[in-house]
């Protein structure tokens, strides 16, 4: 029998099915992996890697086995291992613990302030309001400038003799003599710490003020609806919504202070009596008197307590963003 018969008549037989082209996923258009692809991405990454090791790396590893060894640029003849004797004379050293208590001021005293007034002045600049862009380049200025500039700007203001400070100061009657300033070991610090909260509060103002223009309008929208004031939208609205971006800018930040010797080198140069001197700019004046075993102790010494702050601080935020999520 036919098979395209029956009994009730011809069977029309149906064309194959064709072929349509599937349109590639994302993933097929990859390039697939081989050897000589690696060894491309190999060859240009490799003046980079080589550029970081000559620079970064060794830089490190030498001065770091600096703090083991008797190395002082006034005899060079002795060289010799020494282990942890920098170190205990460090420890052993009263000015040490000084400096460690101005670092705390210089860092604390800064950070503070900056994060407050620049926190209030990002919210401020979120608003649209006539010459806004004028007001975000006046404000974001001091940040283009050399922080040993800014110290030595502040050094002319603070001067016990013809500074501005003193002068708007007796003005204003709030003194009737001047101020030594950068003289006196009670008001020296003060100064310091004025002049880098001056100078540190761009960089917060920029940080936040990025992070609060990330935040879409319908968030504030919705909480104006459900009757939300300005205080209770700040904190459960603006707060929890650039969260991260605020714990990292102050860790950025208390770790770019630590490093910060500019303004004080600027304005006191450690002085008067270390009453200033900060761990980098007691590590700086000891390089200066040529004793790098020491200095370079010094400076493992601040990479030690920068790390563990880093972590105790990364686990604090983390923590906390989890609980609050």
């Amino acid at each position: 029998m036919n098979p395209t018969t029956t009994d009730a008549g011809p069977r029309q037989v149906a064309p194959p099915p064709a072929k349509t082209s599937t349109p590639a996923s994302p993933r097929s258009r990859r390039p697939v992996f081989t050897g000589r692809r690696g060894l491309s991405i190999a060859a240009f990454m490799a003046p980079a890697a080589v550029f970081v090791a000559i620079f970064v790396y060794y830089p490190m590893i030498a001065g770091g086995q600096m703090a083991f060894r008797n190395w002082n640029l006034n005899d060079l003849t002795d060289t010799s291992w020494v282990g942890l004797k920098n170190f205990r004379e460090i420890l052993a050293d009263p000015v040490f613990y000084t400096v460690l208590g101005n670092t705390a001021v210089w860092v604390v005293g800064s950070i503070v302030p900056q994060f407050v007034i620049g926190f209030a002045i990002a919210l401020w600049l979120r608003r649209k309001f006539r010459f806004r862009g004028l007001y975000q380049a006046l404000i974001f200025f001091p940040w283009a400038i050399s922080g040993f500039l800014i110290g030595i700007l502040f050094r002319w203001m603070f001067n016990s003799e013809f500074g501005v400070i003193n002068d708007l100061l007796e003005k204003a009657h709030v003194i009737d003599t001047p101020i030594p300033w950068l003289a006196d070991p009670k008001t020296a610090m003060t100064a310091v710490v004025i002049a880098n909260i001056w100078y540190g509060v761009t960089f917060f103002t920029i940080m936040i003020l990025a992070a609060l223009q990330s935040i879409p309008d319908e968030i504030y929208e919705a909480g104006a609806i459900d009757g939300a004031g300005k205080v209770r939208t700040l904190f459960q609205i603006t707060i929890p919504s650039i969260r991260g971006t605020l714990a990292l800018t102050v860790l950025l930040r208390v770790i770019w202070i630590f490093n910060f010797p500019d303004i004080i080198f600027g304005m006191t140069g450690g002085g008067p009596s270390n009453e200033t001197h900060i761990v980098t700019t007691w590590m700086i004046s000891i390089t200066q008197q040529g004793d790098y075993g020491k200095a370079s102790a010094v400076g493992l010494i601040v990479v030690a307590m920068l790390m563990v702050f880093s972590v105790f601080y990364l686990t604090a935020t983390r923590e906390r963003n989890g609980t609050a999520s």
